[in-house]
């Protein structure tokens, strides 16, 4: 009698740890990090698992076709590429890594909050250029910071800028008082965080047609020169109210790890981009080899769980 083995199709760069623990389960693993969409969706029903990071939208289409599919894994720390409902109308199990890129993000957000202050981009490509003038920028010590999400990401966030010296905020759309108290942060109102923050950093995950959470309203309320740090969502914030609070020089600065289009095509969206107020990253908050190496162990972990629990393996 045949033995039906387990078919993995991987359609991302994956450490080489995820890929050397399937294939010690005998299970079959097919590595195609640069397949194409239209490949995708031919392929897909061949397959009983597939291993995913960003590049790769598992959307409604793709599940429909993937008839065998019993598992989705994302190797990263949140489901923006895959279709949730979908997988679950269907019961198919989704896996991911939760927490793993944590400490990465952390950091860069506070790395992105102090080059805002202190005007580092222009004063890097001033220097690049041979122009050695001096800029005056912004203490952050006793300054009030505004944290909106108070998850792993947003708390980190608040224990390190009031190891600075700043006051901290904190909204979330739960009850955040007793885990705010513990970190010496203040759980306010989101009115309360936008009248009051000199940063307001943003720790949100929202779905791609969300109502911004910073719109025209929110900015109106902001203090002068505040500096606005998103290293979450870039939908969180609406990009026209933005670049006309820019313009008035409401705004101080806007660093961000997250943008509306990667890369960006709206008109404003590149009007954006060429402020010289206005800091970009290429979407590298969880991009270091340490958080890549537990986002693969844990996702791996994770995965073969869930297929233990499925009778897979």
């Amino acid at each position: 009698m045949a033995v039906y083995t387990i078919k993995v199709l991987i359609t991302d760069p994956i450490d080489e740890i995820l890929i050397k623990s399937l294939k010690d389960k005998g299970v079959q693993v097919d590595y195609q990090p640069e397949i194409s969409r239209e490949e995708l969706l031919k392929v897909i029903e061949d397959y009983d698992i597939i291993v995913v990071r960003s590049r790769t939208k598992v959307d409604r289409e793709v599940i429909e076709r993937g008839k065998k599919l019993k598992i989705i894994a994302r190797a990263g720390i949140g489901l923006d590429n895959i279709d949730t409902e979908e997988a679950e109308k269907r019961k198919i199990r989704v896996v991911y890594a939760p927490g793993a890129s944590t400490d990465s993000a952390v950091e860069l957000t506070i790395g992105l909050m102090i080059a805002a202050a202190r005007k580092m981009y222009t004063s890097m490509n001033l220097a690049k250029s041979g122009i050695f003038k001096k800029l005056e920028g912004l203490e952050l010590a006793e300054k009030t910071i505004g944290i909106i999400g108070f998850g792993r990401i947003g708390t980190k966030v608040g224990i390190i800028a009031n190891a600075m010296g700043m006051k901290v905020l904190a909204y979330d759309i739960v009850d955040i008082r007793e885990k705010a108290e513990k970190i010496n942060a203040k759980a306010v109102s989101l009115e309360e965080l936008v009248k009051n923050s000199d940063v307001i950093s943003l720790h949100v995950t929202v779905g791609k047609n969300a109502k911004p959470i910073l719109d025209y309203p929110q900015f109106e309320m902001m203090k002068d020169n505040v500096i606005i740090v998103n290293t979450s969502r870039a939908v969180a914030v609406n990009g026209l109210a933005l670049l006309d609070y820019i313009k008035k020089g409401k705004v101080y600065a806007y660093a961000t790890d997250v943008f509306w289009n990667e890369p960006p095509k709206e008109e404003w969206e590149l009007e954006l981009l060429k402020h010289e107020r206005v800091i970009v990253t290429t979407h590298i908050g969880a991009q270091t080899k340490e958080a890549q190496k537990r986002v693969a162990e844990m996702t791996t972990q994770n995965l073969l769980n869930a297929m233990k629990e499925l009778g897979m393996i």
